[in-house]
């Protein structure tokens, strides 16, 4: 089930933002740097502000499974995927054992009619280079590739 991440959430959010940046298994990050970090604070610092939204999937005891959030970052302290200050930028991690169950399919669905029912034009995410579950995930939601930030894509989803 799905239910809207509150500011309660932020403790599993960065635990997720670990996941996302260590999305193959690879350790590139420890959660205290995820947290420190000035340029992944734009995502999740003050969580969760008046236009941020966002998904907590859960099992039926609650558990959580994976999440969605979603920020618009101006500019002048863009995010990775940034595309325009009026477009949301989205980070979405499901907890390992979890995947490949559809918990990724449910939330990004979710967070993109929750987008649409917020008035937001599109939403953008970056999707690295060679995970391709993701990139496959994304392709299907209908995000295209509008740019390119190091070694990752930025996809763009019009709403």
């Amino acid at each position: 089930m799905l239910r809207d991440a509150t500011g309660d959430d932020i403790d599993l959010l960065h635990d997720l933002l670990l996941e996302a940046f260590n999305w193959d298994g690879t350790q590139r990050f420890t959660r205290a740097e995820v947290v420190a970090d000035a340029h992944t604070h734009r995502y999740l610092g003050g969580w969760k502000r008046p236009d941020d939204f966002g998904l907590v999937a859960t099992d039926d005891a609650g558990c959580p499974l994976g999440a969605v959030w979603a920020r618009a970052l101006p500019a002048a302290t863009p995010g990775y995927g940034y595309v325009a200050d009026d477009v949301p930028e989205l980070g979405m991690a499901v907890a390992r054992p979890h995947h490949g169950r559809g918990v990724g399919t449910a939330l990004l669905a979710g967070c993109l009619e929750q987008a649409n029912g917020l008035g937001w034009r599109a939403v953008s995410l970056s999707v690295e280079d060679g995970n391709a579950a993701a990139r496959a995930l994304y392709s299907r939601h209908g995000f295209v590739v509008v740019g390119r930030n190091g070694g990752s894509d930025t996809m763009l989803r019009e709403l």
